[in-house]
């Protein structure tokens, strides 16, 4: 059965936390926002679970492993992009294996410790504001929306 709604993309985040510094890996040799700072995330695949697709972005973008339980939902975004729709995830994870290095070199420069009281200009604004709304303890947010 086919149903008259909207199909929007789906993303999941990491949000790797040490204190008040969290884990960012910095853009470069892709189509979208190089020389930019953005979290370990990536789209949804088909047959994947917001969770599944966390877990496998983390070890995929800065090799770390995260077991299911230590997933913590902290934010859900639905944000209207230029007519581009999508549905984003943010967990936290402050308990993980591994320590977080740059597991896609021909993707990212570096992987950084940024504090999030001192975030520099190149963050993906996108990922700014979710992360301002994460800081106040907000769970839901849209964006993008008249």
């Amino acid at each position: 059965m086919k149903y008259d709604t909207a199909t929007p993309y789906t993303a999941s985040y990491v949000v790797l936390r040490k204190g008040d510094k969290v884990a960012f890996v910095l853009r470069s040799n892709t189509a979208w926002m190089n020389g930019h700072y953005g979290l370990p995330s990536g789209k949804v695949e088909v047959g994947e679970s917001f969770r599944v697709a966390a877990i496998r972005e983390g070890k995929e973008e800065v090799g770390v492993t995260i077991k299911p339980e230590n997933l913590r939902p902290v934010l859900t975004v639905h944000r209207n992009d230029d007519d581009s729709y999508w549905v984003d995830q943010y967990f936290e994870v402050v308990d993980w294996e591994g320590e977080a290095h740059n597991a896609e070199p021909h993707m990212h420069s570096e992987v950084a410790w940024l504090d999030l009281n001192n975030l520099p200009d190149n963050i993906i604004p996108s990922v700014r504001r979710a992360l301002e709304q994460i800081t106040t303890g907000n769970s839901y947010f849209e964006e993008g929306w008249v």
